[in-house]
């Protein structure tokens, strides 16, 4: 319906037009008001922005739970975080990604369909070359796979999409299991080239570089639960019997992730040539008396004293002070 001017409004707007402050053809019409939202048929947007928050904090979680996963297999500090969660369709992803990568296909019921891990050649070839008793520091040379790196890298991925069951846990109950690992992008046609997925690209920093890794989930694959990709569904705030037991699963989770600890005995330094002497039954001194506390680390940081001593018939350790770094910062 029109909108229907004052008689100050017309007065005003007649003033303008005889001063020539403005044109008639400046004069707003009905065409101006409609706006036009353009509408691509060929990249129909299947999910909302509630479905990709979903996703993202789902994945927010599965990187944390990641890092500690690489971190206990390269024993080296791996920092894994979601760089990005965006819908595009299958054709784009594949051109995207470069021509060497590792592809493993998985299926993780009760989704539908085949979902992909990516896993670039230099990801790859790092893990191997610290697996294999390198430092994983020196950037690799590209080359094709070999069948024992395959295998390697083959049970590596499928660690990592394992832990995608832990991840999803306050969604869904899902279990992953590989089909198979492809190297060669362009002959994987699993899905119709304009197939819009949802498309999570995780950072890797590790061995002093970033890596980027992918995983591709298709619409076809998350349609029958998008019910539940809506971050109101999965935390009700008006349901406080659902918060209780979002924090007990939180809790849960929490306690399943593994942390490295380390006792600091003490420390020495020897020569080379006492090294290569030492026998069953050598007794090394240490700078450190064993009446005095220990160092404990938690991932490499310090966080505990400790005395060392038996518990039954096992060395153990009892903590009689805790580090309190932020504490100490303040300070």
């Amino acid at each position: 319906m029109a909108e229907i001017l004052s008689q100050n409004e017309i007065d005003a707007l007649l003033s303008a037009l005889s001063s020539g402050d403005i044109e008639a053809d400046e004069l707003p019409g009905e065409e101006d008001k409609a706006k036009i939202k353009y509408y691509d048929f060929k990249r129909p947007q299947k999910f909302s922005k509630d479905h990709i928050r979903t996703l993202e904090l789902v994945h927010d979680n599965y990187a944390r739970i990641i890092s500690n996963y690489l971190t206990a297999q390269l024993r080296a500090n791996v920092k894994v975080k979601v760089e990005s969660v965006q819908q595009i369709t299958y054709e784009e992803f594949i051109h995207s990604i470069p021509n060497t990568t590792v592809l493993t296909l998985f299926k993780m019921p009760p989704l539908n369909g085949q979902i992909l891990l990516e896993t670039n050649e230099e990801f790859v070839l790092r893990i191997f070359d610290v697996l294999a008793g390198g430092k994983g520091i020196k950037k690799p040379k590209y080359k094709e796979l070999t069948d024992i790196e395959k295998n390697l890298i083959r049970h590596i991925n499928e660690g990592l999409i394992s832990n995608l069951k832990l991840a999803w846990e306050d969604v869904l109950e899902v279990h992953p299991e590989v089909e198979t690992v492809e190297t060669n992008p362009a002959l994987n046609q699993t899905l119709a080239p304009n197939e819009p997925v949802a498309l999570i690209t995780f950072t890797v920093e590790m061995f002093e570089t970033n890596i980027f890794i992918n995983i591709c989930i298709p619409f076809l694959s998350l349609e029958k639960v998008l019910d539940k990709l809506v971050v109101q569904y999965w935390f009700s705030e008006g349901d406080s019997e659902l918060q209780k037991e979002s924090r007990e699963k939180l809790s849960k989770n929490i306690r399943r992730v593994d942390v490295r600890l380390m006792a600091m005995l003490g420390t020495t330094d020897i020569t080379v040539g006492d090294f290569l002497n030492l026998e069953i039954g050598d007794v090394i001194a240490l700078d450190n008396k064993y009446e005095n506390p220990i160092e404990v680390y938690v991932e490499e940081q310090l966080t505990f004293m400790a005395k060392p001593g038996l518990h039954g018939k096992n060395k153990a350790i009892q903590i009689i002070d805790l580090i309190d770094k932020d504490v100490e910062k303040n300070e």
